[in-house]
């Protein structure tokens, strides 16, 4: 089955919003920023992005990768025109 394609910025809001589900993590009422994700060659499981979390998720980690790796399996990262800066050299 094709994965279903996604912005830069929906994947994050959709990573964001199964995180603050996560039961651990409501129930302490933690704030975890989610970073934008980064795009890579497609690897052995067929995933092209993933997404590296720097501090606050200190103690999330395992279940914060649980998320993010299952959003990664749902979705492909695609780069539109609509989700870059624009060139101011043109293209």
């Amino acid at each position: 089955m094709a994965k279903r394609e996604r912005t830069a910025r929906v994947l994050q809001e959709e990573v964001s919003r199964r995180i603050h589900q996560i039961d651990e993590i409501a129930d302490d009422g933690a704030r975890i920023h989610v970073p934008l994700p980064q795009g890579h060659a497609r690897d052995t499981c067929g995933r092209n992005w993933d997404m590296a979390f720097h501090g606050g998720a200190r103690g999330y980690e395992a279940s914060i990768r649980v998320v993010v790796d299952d959003v990664r399996d749902e979705f492909d990262l695609v780069d539109t025109p609509e989700s870059r800066a624009p060139n101011p050299f043109g293209d």
